[in-house]
């Protein structure tokens, strides 16, 4: 099947270090690198094989059996599309980011699609010990404007009940993003006085206030080159959003009881059960706080439920 494909796509399509395949108009699969085969098919070739049946085990396309279908997409548009799928692993049913394009010819006519699959670890698509798990259209929405956010430096915003899970969210968006070997560290903002909050954040010198009897690093220092999770920033007092905002505005802060001023790199993910917008009409949140932080909303509308020793989420 790959003799209809010239030397030079197939050499890139082995030299593409993610699982990938080059596939037709009628979803044929033509050719795979090896990533795709020992991801997808315990190292066997599957050139020939229609895409649906190889991912899927279906006998029909994707969008014929109630799913998304990206080589569809990509035949309508003649552009890069790009979705979560999820497909049939060596390791069970797992969320899939898939990448598709056109292949032109040297007359600017489509001929193939060029598929690339990188499995995420941020979800599965069935139960395991640790992790996110589901498999509604809530969910993958969801897993969409994760993945689609995660490798950039965006701040995020996530917005939902208590219970919604939005620190499972902020973790998830941690382990997609370049920052993951990082720390990803958690921030409680309710009920901080404002000693409280610049010491937990901040950091303070020995004796900087009554029972500082040690120098101690704050939470963005201990985020350096990580993420910083604020939960509940709806709950930080108005006198104390200006210091937040000069840390996002600045990049750099200091410890309580010193003067060197130190410099902030850290992925800010923040998240409310609280209606901003409300908070800001009566003046009970900083407007130039707000854009700071909201570059990225993120609504989580719907509830996880624990399953398997409370260990993994299910929606």
């Amino acid at each position: 099947m790959s003799a209809c494909l010239d030397a030079i796509e197939l050499r890139a399509l082995q030299e593409q270090p993610d699982p990938a395949a080059i596939i037709d108009a009628n979803f044929h699969i033509l050719a795979t690198n090896q990533a795709y085969r020992d991801a997808f098919h315990a190292g066997e070739d599957v050139a020939g094989m229609a895409c649906h049946q190889a991912s899927h085990q279906f006998e029909q396309p994707c969008d014929e059996m109630g799913e998304c279908c990206p080589l569809r997409a990509c035949i309508h548009s003649q552009a890069k599309e790009r979705m979560l799928h999820v497909h049939q692993l060596s390791g069970g049913r797992q969320y899939v980011l898939v990448e598709i394009e056109p292949l032109f010819n040297a007359h600017g006519e489509v001929h193939f699609y060029r598929e690339i699959l990188r499995p995420t670890v941020t979800a599965s698509a069935e139960p395991k010990p640790i992790g996110l798990v589901g498999a509604s259209q809530p969910f993958i929405s969801l897993l969409e404007q994760v993945h689609l956010v995660a490798p950039e430096q965006t701040p995020v915003l996530l917005l939902g009940e208590s219970g919604t899970g939005k620190e499972l969210i902020a973790r998830a968006l941690h382990d997609a993003s370049k920052r993951a070997t990082e720390p990803f560290v958690p921030v409680e903002c309710s009920g901080l006085s404002e000693t409280l909050f610049e010491s937990e954040l901040f950091g303070h010198r020995k004796g900087a206030f009554t029972g500082a009897l040690n120098d101690k690093p704050g939470l963005v220092e201990a985020a350096q080159g990580g993420s910083l999770f604020l939960d509940e920033i709806g709950d930080v007092p108005l006198n104390l959003q200006i210091k937040l905002l000069r840390l996002l505005e600045s990049h750099t802060y200091r410890k309580v009881g010193e003067t060197e001023i130190r410099s902030a790199d850290f992925r800010l993910i923040c998240a409310t059960n609280q209606n901003l917008d409300q908070m800001m009409e009566r003046g009970q949140f900083r407007r130039d706080l707000y854009y700071r932080i909201s570059a990225f909303p993120i609504r989580i509308l719907f509830r996880f439920r624990w399953k398997m020793t409370n260990q993994s989420f299910i929606m």
